[in-house]
C-alpha cells in the first residue's frame, strides 16, 4: 500500500531564550493509506510535536514530511492551512465544540470552512449512524455527555472526508466505558471506511486498538510493535 504519510529525518528545534530544545531528533516513518497507527511515549518524548508537524500546525526545522503527496516544507502558510482543511481531520482530548451551536451546527461549520456545500452525502450519514449521534444532532454540547461530545467531534473531523484523521489523546477526558466505545468506533471507521488514523496516547490499552504502535523517547522513534 502506498504511504500516505512519509517522514524522513525530521528534526524540530525550539528556541527558548538562549537554550535550544531538540524536540525531534531525526524521526523517520511511513504510514500506508488505510492504516491505524498509535504513537506512545512519555511526556516530552516528541509525540505531540510530531503530531502537530504532520497536521501542518508547526513548521519543520529540517527533514521532510509528505502528507498525501504534498511536501509540507514546500508549502506556504496559506497552503498549509488549505491542506489542513482538505486533507486532515483533528480530534483532541478537549472536544472544542462551539457551545452556542448544536451538534449538527458544529459539523456544518466545519463543512463551511472546508468549502463544501449542499446536503450531507449518504456515506457521511452512515458515519453519523455508526457514531450513534443521529438522534442527538439538534442538541447543544451542554446537553450531551462527554462521550457524545467526543463522537460529535469525530464527526466534525470527518465531515470533509480527510485523507488522515489525527487524534490526540481522544479518550483522555472519558471514563473507561466511553473510552472503549470511542476507541471501538475509531477502529470501525478504520476497518469499515478505510480511514487512515494516527493517534497519540499514553494509554497502552488504547494504543492496542491500532494496527501498529510506534514508541517514542527523547525525540526519536525507538521501536515499533
Amino acid at each position: 500500500m502506498e504511504p500516505i504519510i512519509i517522514v524522513r529525518d525530521l528534526r524540530k528545534i525550539y528556541h527558548v531564550g538562549e537554550v535550544d530544545v531538540h524536540a525531534l531528533r531525526g524521526v523517520s516513518l511511513e504510514v500506508p493509506k488505510g492504516e491505524f497507527v498509535s504513537i506512545v511515549g512519555p511526556s516530552g518524548s516528541g509525540k505531540s510535536t510530531l503530531f502537530h508537524i504532520i497536521g501542518g500546525l508547526t513548521s519543520i526545522t529540517s527533514g521532510q514530511v509528505v502528507v498525501d503527496g504534498q511536501d509540507l516544507s514546500q508549502l506556504t502558510d496559506s497552503e498549509r492551512t488549505r491542506l489542513r482543511r482538505k486533507k486532515v481531520g483533528f480530534v483532541f482530548q478537549r472536544y472544542n465544540l462551539l457551545p452556542t451551536l448544536t451538534a449538527l451546527g458544529n459539523i456544518e461549520i466545519a463543512r463551511y470552512f472546508g468549502g463544501n456545500t449542499g446536503p450531507l452525502d449518504p456515506e457521511f450519514r452512515e458515519i453519523i449512524r455508526l457514531l450513534g449521534i443521529e438522534h442527538r444532532l439538534h442538541h447543544k454540547p451542554r446537553a450531551l455527555s462527554g462521550g457524545e461530545q467526543q463522537r460529535v467531534a469525530i464527526a466534525r473531523a470527518l465531515v470533509n472526508r480527510p485523507a488522515i484523521l489525527l487524534a490526540d489523546e481522544p479518550t483522555g477526558n472519558l471514563d473507561s466505558e466511553n473510552s472503549e466505545a470511542v476507541l471501538g468506533l475509531l477502529r470501525d471507521l478504520n476497518h469499515g471506511f478505510g480511514q487512515t488514523i494516527l493517534m497519540i496516547t499514553h494509554n497502552p490499552e488504547a494504543a492496542a486498538y491500532a494496527d501498529r504502535i510506534l514508541h517514542m523517547r527523547d525525540g526519536r522513534v525507538v521501536r515499533e510493535s
